[in-house]
This record gives C-alpha cells, structure tokens and sequence, in this order.
C-alpha cells in the first residue's frame, strides 16, 4: 500500500510510533549491550538509535530536513537518551508532515537508494522499517532479560494482569 492520504499516515504513525516510544521507554542502559549474534552484528542499542536516526536520514531525502536529532550523532550510552531523541523525531515528523505535506505531496517522487519512490511509498517504507527493527528489539530485549511492552496484543506478563493465564506456547 501506498499512501494517498496524509491523514491516514498519521494516523497509522501515532499508534506506532507509540509502541516504539513504549518499546525505547522499556530499555536500560546495561540492556544496549545485548548483542544480536556475531561481533559483525548490531547491539540492541545500536538498533534502537538506528531507528532514531532513519527518521532525518529518509526524511532528508524527500526534503524534509528533521533538525531534533542529528542523524550523524554516535549511539548514546544511555536508554533514556535514545528514547527521548526518538519522541522529539516521531513528534517532529508528524508536525512537519501536517504543517508541510498535502495529498498531493505524496504522489511526488524522489530518488531514495538509488530507485524512485513516490514520498507515499517513501512514507509506508519508513513505517514498515520501524515495525520490523522494533520486533528485533523486542526480541533482544527478552535476551537481556527485559519486560517487553506489548504491541499488538499483550505480552507475557500483561495476561497476569489481566487476570489471565497466558497462552500455552
């Protein structure tokens, strides 16, 4: 799917940049350790500022220069460095895009990795890519030993809360 609508982005945008805020908020600075496999593979903090950091970096390459977060900025030891950097991008982002993109807007195309892409495309890429390192780190976050907050439905500690036996796996 290709956005038509700007509307209709962030309104998927506000859901799920609140489950990765959720996700950022859940991290400890001990946690961005946690490795995902070999020495050549990113650490779960590593992937969580890259989340961070890809809002600038593909915004950028439709002309909407985000300016909460530098882009080119080292990871940052602690978590609720990364977490508040991702809310002031999510946030930004959605305010820049109502105040400066139209419908119309979306069917203009850019050049982003070497392939034309209309900025809706560019748009529902930019949400896809979140939700799937956001499921790595939830992931990772277990390794480390983490509560993972639930997304999209509830997450093993929450069915106690709920006064419900978790599923049987």
């Amino acid at each position: 799917m290709i956005y038509t609508r700007v509307a209709e982005f962030l309104e998927d945008w506000k859901g799920e940049s609140g489950m990765t805020r959720a996700v950022m908020a859940a991290l400890t600075d001990a946690s961005l350790a946690q490795p995902a496999g070999g020495a050549e593979d990113r650490t779960l903090g590593r992937i969580a500022w890259h989340v961070v950091t890809t809002l600038p970096e593909m915004m950028a390459r439709t002309g909407l220069h985000l300016s909460s977060v530098d882009g080119e900025a080292p990871v940052p030891a602690r978590a609720a460095d990364i977490a508040a950097a991702y809310g002031r991008a999510a946030a930004e982002l959605a305010e820049r895009l109502a105040a400066e993109w139209t419908d119309e807007t979306l069917a203009v195309t850019d050049n982003l990795y070497g392939e034309t892409w209309p900025r809706g495309m560019t748009l529902r890429v930019l949400l896809l890519h979140e939700i799937h390192h956001r499921g790595q780190m939830t992931a990772l976050m277990r390794l480390a030993g983490l509560r993972v907050p639930g997304t999209y439905g509830p997450a093993r500690e929450d069915w106690a809360a709920m006064g419900m036996t978790p599923p049987a796996v």
